[in-house]
């Protein structure tokens, strides 16, 4: 008696194996409550001696708000030591939204958090397709390793200094270019107009 045993095609099995979209929401919204889980307190928190009052309680360009004037300013003045322009402009930002309330100041620091920890995901996913599968397709054993490193970027312990402290902002702030320059990198792999997404990730580097 003959049997015919069927073996899927690698590209049958990988489809077999791809992620709903609502999966990947799913691990989205874990991420933002795990994180708003550990940070959301920081909120009722106030400005520290160490750098806060240097850098934007008592910054009378800083805390004016974001003007032509103040943005100049970030430009060619270095605080405490340090030139990093863009994260000054982000505090001028901070206190014409805010004013002076430090709370939201750490809601920024955790908006960037959540930012970070979302665009680690997703450019692991985009640099990690499924295999035999296509760009925009993922299988389970991809998708949850991807998911576990996000996870546990979000809950380290190193990064609490750098959300639950209003001066380093240009530490969560050079994280979130450094994810963009690795998405525009990943793009630069695979586009044919590879000029400009090269650019545009030189560019988010220096940002960063």
């Amino acid at each position: 008696m003959n049997s015919t045993t069927y073996i899927h095609p690698p590209e049958e099995a990988a489809s077999s194996r791809r992620v709903p979209v609502s999966c990947r929401w799913a691990v989205a919204a874990l991420l933002v409550l795990s994180i708003l889980a550990i940070y959301a307190r920081t909120l009722n928190y106030g400005f520290v001696s160490i750098d806060d009052f240097e850098y934007v309680r008592d910054n009378p360009n800083v805390n004016a708000g974001l003007s032509w004037e103040s943005f100049k300013w970030a430009f060619t003045h270095p605080v405490a030591g340090n030139w990093h322009p863009l994260t000054m402009v982000s505090h001028m930002l901070d206190c014409k939204i805010y004013g002076l309330s430090p709370g939201g100041h750490h809601l920024t620091n955790v908006l960037l958090h959540i930012a970070n920890t979302l665009s680690l995901f997703l450019v692991l996913l985009k640099m990690t397709p499924a295999p035999g599968a296509g760009e925009s397709d993922r299988s389970l054993n991809i998708f949850w390793p991807c998911a576990v490193i996000a996870a546990l970027f979000a809950v380290h312990p190193l990064r609490v200094e750098s959300v639950a402290w209003i001066s380093e902002r240009k530490d969560v702030l050079s994280g979130f270019f450094f994810m963009l320059t690795l998405w525009a990198y990943v793009n630069y792999t695979r586009a044919m107009t590879k000029c400009i997404w090269y650019t545009i990730s030189l560019i988010f580097f220096s940002f960063g």
